[in-house]
């Protein structure tokens, strides 16, 4: 957009801020917000020079008009698989980060669980360089808690700064030994650094893992792909009585595997409390799924005061239950849970338990996912996925839907990001709030096409992302 931009005739809309105005932006930050009606460049065009003059400047004002859409601070997402390095055929950087500009992110933060694993400090930064070569969403890459998930190995975690890696975690598993895990939190604490935590009692994992690949075989040999999210005509076979058993097979199968995952959560979930308050760390817990880790965290809270305790959830986790067909075989992991704890965790959201929406965007190919790969493309669904249930279902007012994707997680990263506010960075996504629309995941920008939203009506569209007051993708 050039070294100065103005976007008015918005809707502005961050935590604290909601109604009309226009945001002028010099050198990649928010200079000013002016609020009122500004459906006309003139008025608010001369106030903006007047700040120019006021700076002792003389620049172009380039114009963007938001035609009365909804102008906030962009999304950001402390959960994503970009499968870089190692694992082009499910997403590389570009693919990865044009889903999230079209998203409405403008930074996100990689897991490490790539091939070879990211474990060093110059790994990490290799990475951001190249994304940020790409003039696309900002990127955080997230180092091994273990070096190359070795499960005992910590002193990399000696090399890093925090500048760089914020967040350091072994996403896809847990650290299984406590010895370990309380090690890598000592180091980071000492950092200042966050240790995201996927709580998984490793042991309970491995116990439900045949459970569920029962239910994968019988499903290969019935001709069931796994990411074929729809319901089973039972007609369409020879002997649809054999085949009603058969898929009673498949979810007592996956029904058991996901009653060892929730107590593995919940299990992992209070020991990885303990453990960080022993450690003295930051500890940020990923993809929360089930009502009993809640009450953990919000009962770890007041029982710990001095750690500090943060969550995310996720938007598949908030619009779906998998403990029916067909979404029980919706397969991820954490898996999809009962109604129980997906209204739970919307009265976290709802209440302040919950800080944070993360996608934990996990993007496959279609024969990996067809095979039972667990995880969804989220990306370029979550605003969509989220003001649709969360907004215009559970009532929750837009102030807080912007503070759980873009203020909360701003602060947790220590970053000058999630506000429209003077100083801040001009990270800013465009919104249609009503606009309804029907997923398509064929024209997804991600090479990752699995999610259970494809087909649904959503309410809530981004149009628009600036990074640095760069437009960088429109709708």
């Amino acid at each position: 957009m050039g070294n100065c931009c103005l976007i008015y005739n918005a809707r502005l809309l961050d935590e604290k801020l909601d109604g009309p105005g226009a945001i002028f932006v010099i050198e990649g930050k928010i200079r000013a917000v002016f609020e009122g009606y500004f459906t006309s460049s003139e008025t608010v065009k001369k106030m903006a020079e007047s700040v120019l003059k006021e700076d002792g400047l003389e620049n172009s004002i380039e114009l963007y008009d938001a035609h009365g859409l909804t102008v906030t601070p962009a999304f950001i997402d402390m959960h994503v698989h970009m499968r870089y390095p190692g694992q082009s055929a499910k997403e590389d950087l570009s693919s990865g980060l044009h889903a999230a500009a079209s998203g409405g992110y403008g930074t996100v933060v990689a897991m490490p669980n790539t091939n070879p694993v990211v474990s060093s400090l110059e790994e990490a930064m290799s990475i951001e360089k190249e994304a940020a070569a790409l003039g696309l969403t900002h990127l955080f890459q997230v180092v091994s808690i273990t070096k190359g998930f070795d499960g005992q190995t910590t002193s990399h975690l000696d090399l890093l700064d925090k500048k760089y890696v914020p967040v350091i975690s072994e996403d896809g598993k847990d650290v299984l030994a406590s010895a370990v895990m309380l090690d890598g939190m000592k180091k980071a604490a000492a950092k200042g650094i966050i240790v995201s935590c996927h709580c998984e009692d490793v042991t309970l994992a491995q116990e439900a893992r045949p459970y569920r690949q029962k239910a994968l075989e019988l499903m290969k040999e019935n001709g069931i792909s796994a990411s074929d999210y729809s319901q089973i005509d039972l007609g369409s076979f020879e002997d649809p009585e054999q085949m009603a058993k058969v898929v009673r097979e498949i979810d007592d199968n996956l029904s058991k595997a996901n009653q060892l995952l929730a107590v593995a959560e919940n299990a992992a979930t209070s020991r990885n409390i303990k453990l960080a308050t022993l450690a003295g760390c930051s500890i940020h817990l990923a993809h929360v799924s089930t009502a009993e880790s809640l009450r953990e965290i919000a009962y770890a809270r007041g029982e710990y005061p001095n750690t500090k305790i943060t969550c995310e959830v996720t938007p598949h986790h908030l619009a779906l239950t998998g403990d029916v067909e067909p979404e029980i075989r919706a397969l991820v992991n954490p898996p999809l849970r009962f109604e129980n704890d997906r209204k739970t965790l919307i009265n976290g959201l709802l209440y302040g338990t919950v800080d944070v929406i993360s996608t934990d965007h996990a993007p496959h190919t279609a024969e990996d996912k067809a095979a039972g790969s667990p995880g969804f493309t989220g990306l370029e669904t979550a605003y969509g996925v989220c003001n649709t249930i969360l907004v215009h279902q559970e009532g929750m007012n837009s102030k807080r839907l912007s503070q759980l994707m873009s203020a909360n997680p701003a602060r947790i990263l220590g970053i000058n990001k999630g506000l429209l506010k003077t100083g801040y960075d001009a990270d800013l996504t465009i919104v249609d709030s009503d606009e309804e629309w029907t997923v398509d995941a064929s024209q997804f920008y991600s090479k990752g096409k699995a999610t259970p939203f494809d087909g649904k009506a959503l309410q809530g569209r981004v149009k628009g992302l600036f990074i640095d007051g760069r437009k960088v993708f429109e709708r």
